[in-house]
């Protein structure tokens, strides 16, 4: 079995203001952890090969936590540009998520232009939810118009963070800012239900990369920001496989709440065993022993 691959970039420097960082970093950074991700294929070329010409990609953010504890615009539209520079046009990049409320207190400026990066949201008018729900095992949901129908690609450009209740709030539970009622699934940890989104058509067929926002990490009391307990991190994480790449986040977490003292997320009975049901899915690599990490400084 060829293992997954998870590359870790580190911001080599302190950045002065984390909750804003300089966009020339982000993507000196993005650029490595692509380059090391497939090899002896330089950074764009890597892109080529994940994205059709001219394709519609969506980038799914995280803005829950506002202006603290959120994907940053600093890495989004550093990577929106980016995309649209190499193998689209920023007409055709969607930066999105939930509300326009959301997005605004997490510091990004809003646009629908038709010729230019949109970032929007699913409350944004004309988008909306689709009339008619999605049905996979346990899962029945209406999912973002954004998701759906306006995006051909996505990509999870999530936080990593702490969770009360799923342990672990990562790249594929970011897409439960997708539907209609993420409420409905927190039941058991979240298992099986972070698994059984992820498997739906409109994210199994159109996911192509994990990208983690880790320069802040929550790894206690998550998903809202406390400071006490959110670690200045520098560092962005990246992964074709969307289970390998939160199963590492995973371990970023345990490895920080260790060194604060705190105890793993199973003594507290909220380990995140949907990644483990995401294996037994085929969605991908939830066992440390099958993924292969790499680290590196920018």
């Amino acid at each position: 079995m060829k293992k997954a691959r998870v590359v870790i970039v580190t911001a080599a420097q302190p950045i002065p203001d984390i909750t804003r960082p300089e966009p020339r970093l982000i993507l000196a950074m993005l650029k490595k952890g692509l380059e090391l991700l497939i090899d002896n294929l330089k950074a764009e070329e890597v892109l080529r090969s994940l994205f059709r010409p001219g394709e519609k990609i969506g980038l799914k953010i995280n803005t829950i936590g506002r202006r603290a504890l959120s994907t940053r615009p600093e890495t989004a539209v550093t990577l929106g540009l980016w995309l649209a520079q190499t193998v689209s046009r920023e007409e055709n990049i969607i930066i999105w998520d939930r509300t326009e409320e959301e997005l605004k207190e997490a510091g990004y400026k809003l646009s629908t232009s038709s010729s230019s990066l949109r970032i929007m949201a699913t409350d944004t008018r004309t988008i909306g939810y689709r009339r008619d729900p999605t049905v996979n095992r346990n899962i029945g949901s209406l999912f973002s118009r954004i998701q759906s129908e306006l995006v051909e690609a996505s990509i999870s450009l999530a936080i990593l963070k702490d969770h009360g209740l799923a342990g672990v709030t990562a790249g594929m539970k970011n897409y439960f800012g997708a539907i209609h009622n993420p409420n409905k699934y927190h039941d058991s940890n979240c298992d099986p239900y972070v698994a059984e989104l992820f498997e739906t058509d409109y994210i199994r067929k159109k996911h192509r990369l994990t990208i983690l926002d880790a320069l802040v990490v929550q790894y206690h009391r998550g998903p809202s920001f406390h400071p006490r307990w959110a670690e200045n991190y520098q560092k962005l994480v990246f992964s074709l496989d969307p289970v390998a790449a939160d199963t590492v986040g995973w371990k970023i977490i345990e490895e920080l709440r260790a060194r604060k003292g705190l105890p793993p997320l199973q003594e507290e009975k909220r380990e995140p065993r949907y990644l483990l049901t995401a294996e037994r899915l085929g969605l991908g690599q939830a066992r440390l022993e099958n993924i292969e990490i790499i680290e590196t400084e920018v």
